[in-house]
């Protein structure tokens, strides 16, 4: 009896991450529900490809935090995450709203925005962020072209800078500079708590199997003492992602 109750109690206490604020207005806030994490939401005007990469002490952080869609933009929802807010501003963003625009409209309407860190990008490479004022610090956002890195909980402002500028100097495919951003943000300190999960999204028109639907990259590991390594591996299992990560 007691070896099944831990292993429900194992499987419940993600899905308290997922299960957050599942309303805008008047949601409940449980403050207990914390993907605490770093990420990286980009644009390639080149391929139009758009992307999230996120890494967290935190049990398939790939569940709740990345969301995008081709032609529209990516979004990656985190802190004491609202799973809501991903297809919410992928809608708006669909309607023709900015990043800004959306971002702006969502955080009025939520309830628990004190607690809620979100980057979005649009279809044209704007960004937006925000943190809210009761985020775990180091809490806080830094943006460039085409791309936006967010974190909380982290060991300080270096793994948002050290992300920013390995995204800005690194050539190649956006897959692949998504993934060496998040490993220079871990490098530099990440999660405070330490590491557990990573995942990578990347979409664009056409990109899934057959060319049916628009998931060109999407990888995770849900549990792993080195997720980022592991996450290069995983990528690397078919010739397909190979070529796409050594920025072929």
């Amino acid at each position: 009896m007691k070896k099944l109750i831990f292993v429900c109690t194992f499987f419940l206490i993600p899905m308290a991450c997922l299960i957050a604020g599942t309303a805008f207005s008047g949601a409940v806030v449980d403050e207990r529900a914390n993907c605490n994490t770093f990420s990286i939401v980009a644009f390639d005007p080149d391929t139009k490809e758009w992307g999230v990469a996120v890494a967290s002490k935190y049990l398939a952080v790939g569940s709740a935090v990345p969301w995008a869609k081709a032609g529209v933009g990516a979004v990656a929802t985190q802190s004491s995450v609202n799973v809501l807010l991903g297809n919410a501003a992928l809608e708006l963003m669909g309607k023709g709203k900015s990043a800004k625009e959306t971002l702006d409209e969502l955080m009025k309407e939520d309830a628990g925005r004190d607690i809620r860190q979100v980057g979005v990008i649009d279809k044209n490479g704007m960004i937006a962020n925000y943190t809210g004022s009761k985020c775990n610090p180091w809490a806080g956002a830094k943006a460039g072209k085409n791309y936006s890195c967010q974190g909380n909980l982290l060991t300080g402002p270096e793994v948002l800078d050290s992300m920013a500028k390995e995204f800005e100097e690194t050539k190649g495919s956006l897959g692949f500079r998504l993934l060496v951003s998040l490993a220079a943000g871990e490098k530099a300190g990440g999660d405070k708590r330490g590491k557990q999960s990573a995942a990578l999204l990347v979409v664009k028109p056409n990109g899934g199997p057959n060319s049916l639907g628009d998931r060109w990259l999407d990888f995770r590991v849900d549990d792993h003492p080195n997720p980022i390594d592991e996450l290069y591996r995983v990528a690397n299992l078919t010739s397909r992602f190979k070529a796409v990560l050594k920025g072929k």
